[in-house]
């Protein structure tokens, strides 16, 4: 049992949480929680150090790296190599979505329809704790795939001026573009993408959040399909 809090586990568990330079470098991230930790398992991926309070380290320890309002008795440290990177047919695609929890939002919601997510450089981490307890334990089954490899035709979001979502053309592989709530996309996205897409808001409200205008694309690209 861990009882040392200079435990070199420990240090790298400290670290990995709370620095995504220690993230990228070491290609590891760390999972708090059983459910996390459990949706992992179920998708085939087995934690390289699994820390559970009061068996393999003291629980006082481990409450102490919580970045939790209620300490998790169990924490796993996880290879990013071992997450799924296929590419499927449609894709979410994020341009510097800045908010950890919009983008563990939308690993979420990609789970639920069976999409990819795509991540330009500038957007959150998926990797940091906040991301990961927003996307529920998706960030083991979504692939993720870099901004310019997803496939399909583009179809850009947008808040005004594109075709209405309900009459786009969704068939065959298809990647939605999505820009981060203040800055929307940038010209040069928009310009080079193959469709403007808008999902029409009869209420009073400009715009939508970048999770929600995310969950209606998929399920409007789901609709097509049933």
């Amino acid at each position: 049992m861990i009882t040392s809090a200079a435990n070199p586990t420990l240090k790298l568990v400290r670290k990995l949480l709370a620095q995504k330079r220690k993230r990228d470098e070491l290609g590891l991230f760390v999972a708090e929680g059983e459910d996390l930790v459990d949706a992992a398992r179920s998708a085939g991926i087995e934690p390289v150090e699994l820390l559970v309070a009061g068996e393999t380290v003291s629980a006082e320890l481990l409450a102490e790296l919580s970045t939790l309002a209620h300490p998790a008795r169990v924490v796993g440290v996880f290879r990013a190599g071992d997450l799924p990177l296929e590419q499927r047919d449609v894709t979410l695609a994020l341009w510097r979505v800045g908010d950890p929890g919009n983008v563990g939002t939308l690993l979420r919601t990609a789970d639920a329809f069976g999409a990819a997510l795509a991540l330009s450089p500038g957007c959150a981490d998926p990797l940091a704790p906040k991301a990961l307890r927003a996307s529920a334990g998706a960030i083991f089954r979504v692939p993720l795939v870099g901004f310019e490899e997803a496939e399909g035709r583009r179809v850009a979001l947008v808040a005004h001026g594109g075709s209405p979502l309900a009459e786009v053309d969704l068939s065959g592989p298809v990647t939605f573009l999505l820009g981060a709530e203040r800055a929307g996309l940038p010209e040069e996205l928009v310009a080079g993408s193959d469709c403007l897409a808008t999902i029409a808001l009869p209420g009073a409200a400009e715009s939508l959040n970048v999770a929600a205008a995310g969950a209606i694309a998929l399920y409007e690209h789901s609709r097509r399909l049933l």
